[in-house]
């Protein structure tokens, strides 16, 4: 047996919590840190670890866990009667914050490197670009909240729930553009397998719901939270295999079927110390780790950077001008739309698609993987000077994140 997955877990947790720190000291949220100490340690940095080989794939599947972990803990941190409160400035919000990504990513790659979009395949190909920055990945924006304590809030929901959105109109949307190009993509089965999946929950919601005083038996034991984990990663893997939905969806969901149970609490404090100690810092280093940007020329550079300039414009605006129209202020509208501008492991799975199908060429890749690092490094960033509040010190969570 390697034992080389040791030294590199010992690694990335003390880098991970040592950069935290000093993010913190310089008022930037600790996740910042953790992407840093992957990028540090990785290809681009000192190239110590990879995500490449045995070792690689290990690290690979403990940070689907901890993400999995992430988004199953906000579901249970999620406030119901807030997110149906703003489910109708979700839908709106991740409609248009589809919407515009997708034409400005389709014409800056027609323009930039001259693609004739009367073409048909030169058209397909600029449109999948667009296709790929359609895609948010709301776990750092999720840590990030939680951090300075405003996941529960007007905004925090919000986002949650139109990142969900996103996540339903993105496949949708890859769906009738790889059909395009591979005729075995049906869209129409897309559309179904979505409407069972909803259904599917539905009927979970009301099962949990009618079974709520059996599960509250077990509050305070450890049975509880060992279920409770299981239940989340068989609806990730059903999300998953069984609909083609993505599973951080389903660990979600698993969360807020459980959050107004009276076992919330118990079961969300077990997940926390699990997931902060350990799967989240692998999570946020993968991040960093997956950053190699070798054999790009200097016109792919300028492309990488025009390309996540526009990436980050696109969400922004267009996610905030979603939630404008659903009467949020000026500022929660601009907090929107810096929460939904990180890409994150979503984008990365519809360029492989892409790739699969012949809608991307292999060097396009490393500028989309420069658009995943960027974003969701200022993502967090920007959230902070987003929130920014001279009389407020941050919530419980902030406080904890100290320790």
């Amino acid at each position: 047996m390697n034992y080389e997955f040791l030294l590199w877990i010992a690694l990335i947790l003390i880098s991970t919590k040592v950069l935290g720190l000093l993010c913190k000291a310089i008022h930037l949220p600790e996740v910042v840190g953790a992407l840093l100490a992957g990028v540090i340690l990785g290809p681009s940095g000192l190239a110590l670890m990879s995500m490449e080989g045995d070792t690689g794939t290990l690290l690979t599947y403990i940070a689907e866990m901890g993400v999995i972990f992430l988004m199953f803990s906000a579901g249970l941190d999620t406030d119901l009667k807030e997110l149906k409160a703003n489910l109708g400035a979700s839908f709106v919000t991740a409609l248009i914050g589809v919407i515009v990504p997708l034409v400005g990513g389709m014409l800056c790659y027609a323009f930039y490197f001259g693609e004739d979009l009367s073409n048909y395949d030169q058209m397909l190909q600029s449109l999948f670009v667009g296709v790929v920055l359609t895609a948010t990945s709301v776990s750092i924006t999720v840590e990030t909240l939680r951090e300075m304590g405003k996941l529960s809030g007007k905004v925090g929901m919000t986002i949650l729930g139109a990142a969900i959105i996103d996540d339903i109109l993105g496949m949708i949307v890859l769906a009738v553009v790889s059909s395009m190009k591979d005729t075995s993509v049906k869209p129409t089965t897309v559309l179904i397998k979505i409407v069972l999946y909803f259904v599917l929950i539905f009927l979970l919601f009301l099962i949990t719901g009618r079974a709520e005083f059996v599960i509250e038996k077990g509050d305070h034991k450890r049975r509880v939270a060992i279920f409770a984990v299981a239940f989340c990663f068989l609806l990730a893997y059903v999300s998953e295999i069984g609909f083609g939905i993505a599973d951080i969806t389903g660990a979600y969901f698993a969360g807020v079927m459980l959050c107004r149970s009276k076992i919330r609490d118990y079961v969300d404090i077990k997940i926390h110390d699990v997931s902060t100690v350990f799967f989240s810092c692998i999570f946020f280093a993968s991040v960093g780790l997956k950053v190699t940007l070798d054999g790009m020329t200097m016109h792919i550079w300028f492309f990488a950077v025009l390309l996540t300039l526009v990436a980050i414009i696109t969400k922004m605006v267009g996610c905030g001008l979603g939630a404008k129209m659903c009467k949020f202020t000026w500022k929660e509208s601009l907090q929107t739309g810096i929460g939904m501008i990180s890409r994150g492991e979503v984008a990365l799975i519809v360029a492989e698609k892409g790739r699969q199908v012949g809608l991307i060429s292999e060097n396009m890749f490393a500028p989309i993987i420069l658009v995943v690092i960027i974003t969701t490094l200022v993502t967090p960033i920007l959230l902070k000077v987003a929130f920014k509040d001279k009389n407020d010190n941050g919530g419980p969570e902030a406080v904890e994140a100290a320790n």
